[in-house]
């Protein structure tokens, strides 16, 4: 049927009018509600809900176009919802908003990881955008795992240690996540997260920008000072007993004597009792509140964990007294649970002659007959041009350890003898009090820097088979102890080398040799026949917090005189254990094990190792 002028002119004047149409005003806490779908993977399945995380509608509104907010700053605790909440504004941006999108992770693995578990579902289960991405696997460009192109804009995601991903397109819109974890330079061409900034400046007006972040350590932690320069929000929630307004803190959660599972909140104006139960209608009253406004200024959002709906008063209560013997833990607990930085006072140095002073004696040298409470035994191992040497650490429950030994091997790596001398003391065996099997070294980590790299490698590349690790320190923030992968070998024939981070492993040494108590969580035990000059090394460096192009971070320096190989000894042990647990080993389970057995009868040492005769080992550290 053919249309009359009349109408044809209507329809066109009607498709004309509204392409000239604003459209409908709409926040990003509006959009989510509409569009989003969470993922099955997710722990609540199924259409978002603002409503279940009130306090987030507030910092996902900043990161509508309406908002004059330009830069957000969210400082959290875990399990809040913060990432979810940026998830929420990329795809507002994509569908309400379209514009240059730049998303940046900690590194390029956490790009593809992050791609694939968070995007592509966002994508996927989203059919407002779903239809406006490319299909993957097209024969079009513009899906891929870095890059997902729409109209009107693109997804770009990189590495914080990618300047090449930094520097490569403007952006409208900039997601920095975990920024804690993010490298102190990238490149060398800078601070990563100025360099991000800075793909925005075009857009100085329209631009949005949001950090977040779980905090680390005070005065190192980005996102904690980002949060300082901030207007510095809270989240106030109402008493329901007297109705006052208050920011929920650590020092109210309390609990029945000897059960931390009941925690509840007690008002600090009135001291009534608020119940678990009780929180989603807490959190649905609450309200933000800056403690420092004041033009120009970011707006920063802080967010402990004892807000989240997923995550009661009784669970965090159980961990804090899980993780307050332990400074290593109790500082984990910190960052996730409060969402605030940690004051690492205990890596200050701890005087030398404290640390002797604390030295145990027993009745027989601990080579000889274990302390009670060591389940497993590791070995941290340092290569010298002409010695090695090596620290036998035997570790108990809760990580609580014992110098066994320390041996000095003089002779150069080069040649076989000293490290037939090595094998002999990583071989023999160790007798327990209980009724167990003799122990071996279970692991040992072997430094592979230095002029014996080739040495190293082949000697590890034998003794694979007895978890003899060649490692390689590498400092920094964000290191973990131990690969989280292991590595691969580009040849069939390749000794695999073992990247550890060991700024991190110091920095938990630092703590522990602060704890005084004898059977503590992570309690060092050192023999009272250990010299001065050897816990003098284990003391040789100092964490100096050092500002590199307006980024804090801290830096170990070695005092001057003084030789390290004890500290680097103690660190590689200790990364050997974290190697054992990444291959599946629980201490806890040994030490339950271990402690289940009844005590021996006899408890006659077996028959030390000799040392071959062309090596000289000294079972005392010697200086020079």
């Amino acid at each position: 049927m053919m249309l009359l002028e009349d109408e044809t002119t209507a329809l066109v004047e009607a498709a004309w009018l509204r392409g000239l149409t604003t459209p409908p005003a709409m926040t990003v806490s509006e959009w989510a509600d509409q569009n989003r779908l969470l993922p099955g993977a997710n722990a609540e399945p199924g259409p978002w809900r603002t409503a279940r995380v009130p306090y987030l509608r507030e910092i996902m509104d900043c990161l509508s176009v309406s908002s004059p907010v330009e830069r957000v700053v969210m400082m959290k605790g875990a399990q809040t919802g913060g990432t979810e909440a940026a998830l929420n504004a990329i795809g507002y941006w994509i569908d309400h908003a379209p514009g240059s999108i730049l998303a940046v992770w900690p590194s390029i693995d956490m790009v593809r990881k992050n791609s694939r578990t968070r995007i592509e579902p966002l994508v996927q289960d989203t059919p407002a955008i779903r239809a406006k991405i490319v299909p993957p696997r097209s024969r079009e460009p513009g899906n891929t795992i870095a890059l997902k192109e729409f109209p009107g804009g693109s997804l770009m995601m990189t590495g914080a240690n990618s300047a090449v991903g930094l520097r490569s397109h403007a952006a409208r819109y900039l997601t920095l996540d975990e920024v804690d974890a993010f490298p102190a330079d990238a490149d060398d061409e800078g601070d990563p997260v100025s360099l991000a900034i800075q793909r925005t400046v075009t857009f100085r007006g329209r631009r949005k920008i949001i950090m977040i972040s779980t905090p680390t350590t005070a005065g190192v932690s980005r996102i904690e000072r980002a949060y300082a320069e901030s207007d510095q929000r809270r989240y106030h929630v109402p008493c329901p007993h007297c109705g006052e307004f208050q920011a929920l803190t650590w020092c109210g959660v309390t609990w029945p004597k000897d059960e931390p599972a009941r925690a509840f909140y007690a008002c600090q104006e009135c001291g009534g009792v608020i119940e678990e139960h009780q929180k989603p209608s807490l959190l649905a009253a609450g309200e933000w509140r800056p403690d420092a406004p004041g033009p120009g200024k970011a707006a920063g959002f802080h967010l402990s964990a004892l807000y989240s709906p997923f995550e009661s008063w009784g669970d965090i209560a159980v961990d804090f007294l899980a993780s307050m013997s332990d400074p290593t833990r109790l500082k984990t607990w910190t960052n996730l649970k409060l969402g605030e930085a940690f004051e690492d006072r205990a890596t200050q140095t701890v005087p030398i002659d404290e640390l002797q002073a604390r030295a145990e004696a027993a009745e027989r040298p601990w080579a000889e007959l274990l302390p009670d409470g060591v389940a497993v035994i590791t070995a941290g191992v340092d290569v010298q041009d002409n010695r090695i040497e090596i620290e036998l650490v035997g570790w108990g429950r809760n990580e609580e350890s014992w110098s066994l030994d320390y041996r000095i091997i003089h002779g150069d790596p080069a040649g076989p003898e000293p490290w037939a001398a090595l094998d002999a003391l990583l071989t023999r065996t160790f007798r327990h009090p209980r009724d167990v099997p003799d122990l071996r070294v279970a692991a040992a980590a072997i430094d592979s820097g230095g002029h014996r790299t080739s040495q190293v490698m082949a000697y590890s590349a034998a003794r694979l088979a007895r978890r003899v690790w060649a490692i390689k320190g590498k400092g920094g923030p964000g290191v973990p102890a131990w690969p989280r992968r292991p590595p691969k070998p580009q040849k069939a024939t390749t000794t695999p080398l073992h990247i550890v981070g060991v700024d991190g492993l110091k920095s938990q040494l630092f703590a522990r040799l602060r704890i005084e108590a004898g059977a503590a969580p992570g309690a060092c035990h050192f023999p009272a026949d250990r010299d001065v000059t050897w816990f003098a090394g284990l003391m040789a460096e100092r964490p100096v917090r050092k500002w590199t192009r307006g980024v804090a971070r801290i830096e170990w320096i070695v005092d001057r005189g003084v030789r390290n190989e004890p500290l680097d000894c103690r660190v590689y042990a200790t990364a050997a254990l974290a190697g054992l647990g990444a291959a599946g080993f629980s201490l806890g389970d040994a030490a339950t094990r271990t402690a289940s057995a009844a005590m021996r009868a006899d408890t006659e040492p077996p028959r030390d190792i000799a040392a071959p005769r062309a090596a000289v080992i000294r079972s005392r550290w010697v200086h020079g």
